[in-house]
């Protein structure tokens, strides 16, 4: 979905490519000029579905302990009706409403007033105020990155509290889980209603917009590029980065405290989860300034897809593992936690180097080393909409001599491990790297129909140097 929510963080819209210090042409920005009738089908089937999707996942667990199977036997049987589950569902709540206001507003503060200090003393970060790309009008926003500040500050109060204040229990998020997905709802459609509002009667730049002309995909892709309020609150960096992702680790920690409360400990499986999910996110906070250069700012528009995504997909069904796990405890042997350990942490690592080696090539225009030697790179030429002729290499050493996509396959052994955590026992935790591959696949054959398209025969030779696009030998 949204997100980080297509585990996005990874993918750039150059095509693993330097140019020349100019920019592209507006073809190759933001989302579709025309909706042909398979992507209205499928904008349709996801506003009509996704929430429903959430839904029964988390009500799956609340309800059947975490099987997807049940609750479908018990309504066709018709041993239930929908109306006997809806009533057994736990409604909106006052407290639910000020915790959902407090956590957005909190998350509102740390955004917006307070600068960044951790890049004065962390060697090697990047925060502060960063320019982001050129926009297709040809604006360069200025962002206030002080991800990274907000999670710890949020993180340092969550563990003095659960530690020393005690204002409230840290199974809080667990104890109040389905009466919190009404407000992310809330939010998520009163968000990219006011967006899609914003795009006709108030935009931020008028040349940064497009319309389709069709009311449902402008409201799911968005029509502003950069929706903002004021100087500094980017609708597209805070929704992408808080209050969901920071959420995500404190989601987490709750499940594992509810684990203690419930059996006395927390097992092996959910500090895996933490672990694991937690270097994810911290990485993403590391990099928030290389996230400027993601395809979710440099491609994506604002709409219900990344507003309604970030509020609900992300928070709801990244964190599935850790939510099983509360209902199911797992105990992995030694063998089992180490393997999983080590799938992990080497699928982060390929996840980084792979991204770090793009970024490398890229901002030395390929004056640099890759595994102690100079970088293969395949020449290539594009012309612009205007006739002007450009250039660009597209690397073929280090990863990205071994597959096209290969920052993905890095990404889908994390998420892989993330699931195998939880055992065997039900196929709830394994939807999130089934959605991940489906999604990442998906990724790859659009990212590569975009560089075929601008590079042509140039796209042929580099596909002929790197045939395969995951999995070296295979896919």
């Amino acid at each position: 979905m949204a997100a980080h929510q297509e585990k996005k963080f990874s993918e750039e819209r150059n095509c693993k490519s330097t140019q020349n210090g100019t920019p592209t042409s507006q073809v190759q920005w933001g989302r579709a000029w025309e909706v042909d009738w398979f992507s209205l089908a499928s904008v349709l089937f996801l506003l009509m579905f996704a929430p429903l999707i959430v839904y029964y996942f988390i009500m799956s667990c609340d309800q059947y302990q975490c099987s997807l199977v049940d609750p479908l036997v018990d309504l066709l049987m018709g041993n239930k009706y929908l109306s006997d589950i809806w009533n057994k569902t736990p409604m909106l709540t006052y407290r639910a409403a000020g915790i959902y206001t407090f956590w957005v507003a909190f998350q509102v503060v740390l955004y917006l007033f307070i600068p960044d200090f951790c890049h004065k003393f962390i060697p090697g970060y990047v925060g502060g105020v960063q320019e982001g790309a050129v926009t297709p009008a040809g604006v360069v926003n200025k962002y206030q990155i002080n991800g990274l500040q907000a999670w710890i500050i949020t993180h340092v109060l969550w563990f003095a509290n659960a530690y020393y204040f005690h204002w409230f229990s840290p199974t809080i998020i667990f104890d109040n889980w389905i009466p919190l997905l009404w407000c992310a709802n809330i939010l998520g459609y009163a968000v990219s209603t006011f967006a899609m509002i914003k795009g006709y009667f108030f935009p931020t730049n008028a040349a940064d917009c497009k319309f389709t002309g069709n009311f449902f995909y402008d409201y799911m892709m968005g029509i502003e590029f950069n929706p903002r309020i004021g100087k500094w609150f980017d609708f597209k960096l805070f929704f992408n980065g808080r209050p969901g992702i920071v959420a995500w680790t404190l989601i987490n920690l709750s499940y594992a405290a509810k684990q203690q409360e419930l059996y006395g400990q927390v097992t092996n499986s959910m500090i895996l989860v933490n672990v694991l999910q937690g270097i994810y996110v911290l990485d993403f906070f590391w990099n928030e300034a290389w996230y400027l250069k993601t395809i979710d700012i440099c491609h994506d528009h604002f709409g219900w897809y990344l507003g309604w995504g970030d509020c609900v997909w992300l928070p709801y069904l990244y964190t599935l593992q850790g939510l099983y796990l509360v209902y199911h405890p797992v105990h992995l042997g030694t063998a089992s936690t180490t393997g999983i350990l080590m799938l992990g942490l080497v699928g982060y690592y390929i996840f980084r180097v792979t991204n770090h080696q793009k970024d490398l090539f890229r901002r030395t225009n390929g004056n640099c080393k890759i595994w102690g030697k100079k970088p293969e790179y395949i020449e290539c030429s594009y012309m612009s909409a205007d006739g002007t002729k450009y250039y660009s290499k597209l690397m073929t050493s280090g990863f990205w001599g071994w597959a096209r996509h290969f920052n993905y396959t890095g990404d889908l052994m994390g998420s892989l491990a993330y699931c195998l955590a939880c055992g065997f026992e039900h196929i709830l935790p394994y939807f999130y790297i089934v959605y991940m591959t489906i999604l990442l696949t998906h990724r790859c054959f659009r990212d590569e129909h975009r560089c075929f398209s601008k590079y042509g025969k140039d796209w042929k030779r580099y596909t002929a140097a790197v045939p395969y696009r995951l999995i070296p030998g295979i896919f």
